[in-house]
């Protein structure tokens, strides 16, 4: 190994990419803590432009005041040439950090490998699968649906049953396949497909085997425990739900009122 290879070794830091976990600060993992305590700097990805990260929000007391943090704006309504070049952006930022010898996080919301932008990123920074590079640590966090299961008490899924957890965004077919096929469903991405979303339970009867929590572990949490009883105005179908509500649903778990 000749030197110019070994001062590039030396130099290499490394990308840590942390769940964070539903929204309680308190529900991040002790690995993801003592990573964060530890940082150069730190990329935090929000959906709106010019607003907080609330990922950042939930890990703020773990950071040393010297930690950078730089705030990404992830574009969740746009062509996809448009998200491509933020995904190029941030991926290459990322990268040079590493590379100029600096402890970098990239945190997101839940567990990273679900449903989270950063799988995007992902794709570029490992083009090849097979070889994941040395320098990248993915640590996993605790998912809303785990939240919302343990605070309501209702069980994810039950011996044989069969759980599947889906994107609300999928075509009304696929979903109802989803619910035909399986014992047990979490439903994300619900907010502006609940008309769609209610309408299909009641169809199936399963308004009774379901809730629904936005903003899990939140202060501003809530929840909706069996569907069927619910009476929700059409001002509540879809237009002022959260972004973070999810709905469970157990067959074989009657829910009270």
């Amino acid at each position: 190994m000749d030197k110019k290879t070994e001062d590039k070794q030396e130099k290499t830091g490394k990308l840590y990419v942390i769940g964070v976990g539903p929204g309680a600060s308190d529900l991040i993992t002790v690995r993801a803590a003592r990573i964060l305590s530890e940082l150069d700097v730190i990329y935090a990805p929000t959906g709106k432009k010019g607003a907080k990260s609330l990922a950042h929000s939930i890990i703020e007391e773990y950071l040393l005041p010297e930690t950078n943090v730089f705030t990404y704006h992830f574009l969740m309504k746009a062509d996809i040439a448009a998200k491509n070049a933020v995904w190029d952006e941030v991926a290459h930022s990322l990268k040079e950090e590493v590379l100029n010898g600096r402890k970098v996080g990239f945190i997101t919301l839940g567990d990273p490998m679900l449903f989270s932008t950063w799988v995007s990123l992902l794709q570029r920074l490992v083009l090849n699968q097979m070889v994941i590079p040395p320098w990248l640590e993915i640590v996993p966090g605790i998912t809303s649906f785990s939240a919302i299961a343990a605070a309501s008490t209702m069980p994810l899924s039950m011996e044989n049953q069969t759980l599947a957890v889906i994107s609300c965004t999928a075509s009304e077919a696929v979903l109802e396949q989803t619910l035909l096929n399986h014992d047990c469903l979490v439903l994300m991405k619900v907010y502006s497909h609940f008309p769609l979303i209610c309408n299909l339970l009641q169809r199936h009867n399963l308004l009774k085997h379901a809730l629904m929590m936005a903003d899990a572990t939140l202060p501003s949490e809530q929840c909706w425990r069996n569907l069927a009883t619910q009476p929700f105005s059409e001002e509540d179908l879809g237009h002022k739900l959260s972004y973070f509500s999810t709905i469970l649903i157990n067959k074989n778990w009657q829910l009270s009122r």
